[in-house]
């Protein structure tokens, strides 16, 4: 849900000679690894290490730690897109809706480092963004055909969806391997809370600004900074 801002160009993009092409894959494969384990919060150095490479190698190809997550988690951006576009194509569009709910957050549990990414935002990763931009866009439609057949609550916000995926992440990331499972359960007790008639009002949602900049903080030292933002 993140409109975004002006990227800065990348020198990975510029061709490379074939050694520093496989140094550059190696080091992305790494980076699968590692954040996919330990999370965003895993230090350049630990992907070096993994890589085989030096600290300088890994910056040669990625300057900042937001370049090579952008890069690692472009792939994953893509499948979240696609998910989303299943929902789309799906007759009921209810089902469509809990069952994009349900593969998202399943992508987080399978990858602690994509459970950080999708309650995150990365200013300067252009393609990145692009797709979680156009994965919320048709989201948003999801959403209002959902309510059309009366089964989605009226009050639900496209924003819950952030809320969602952070509630998700926490409960991964604080079960890890002691209760792999654990989110499947919250997951659905947040999907039958959705459902149409409401038991009862939901206070106000967190202002769209708001939720960008709580996006922004938490994203771990070193992977972003703040930029300039459109406005929805």
């Amino acid at each position: 849900m993140n409109p975004g801002a002006q990227p800065r160009d990348n020198p990975a993009t510029q061709p490379l000679r074939s050694d520093a092409e496989r140094n550059r894959g190696r080091i992305i494969a790494a980076g699968r690894t590692v954040f996919g384990r330990d999370g965003l919060n895993a230090s350049m150095a630990s992907v070096a290490r993994e890589a085989g490479v030096g600290i300088a190698t890994i910056l040669r190809h990625f300057p900042a730690k937001e370049d090579l997550v952008a890069a690692v988690f472009l792939d994953r951006m893509d499948a979240y897109a696609d998910a989303v576009a299943v929902a789309l194509d799906d007759p009921d569009p209810w089902n469509g809706f809990t069952g994009y709910i349900e593969a998202a957050c399943a992508m987080q549990a399978a990858d602690y480092g994509f459970a950080d990414v999708l309650t995150m935002t990365f200013p300067t990763a252009k393609a990145l963004e692009k797709r979680r931009n156009e994965a919320y866009e048709a989201m948003v439609e999801l959403i209002n055909r959902a309510k059309a057949t009366g089964r989605l609550r009226e009050d639900f916000d496209p924003s819950d969806l952030v809320l969602i995926h952070m509630a998700n992440a926490g409960v991964v990331n604080a079960c890890g391997d002691a209760a792999p499972d654990a989110w499947r359960r919250v997951v659905a007790l947040m999907i039958q809370s959705l459902e149409a008639p409401a038991r009862g009002p939901l206070p106000a949602s967190p202002e769209h600004d708001s939720l960008y900049k709580a996006m922004l903080r938490a994203s771990p030292a070193g992977v972003t900074s703040p930029g300039p933002r459109k406005s929805n």
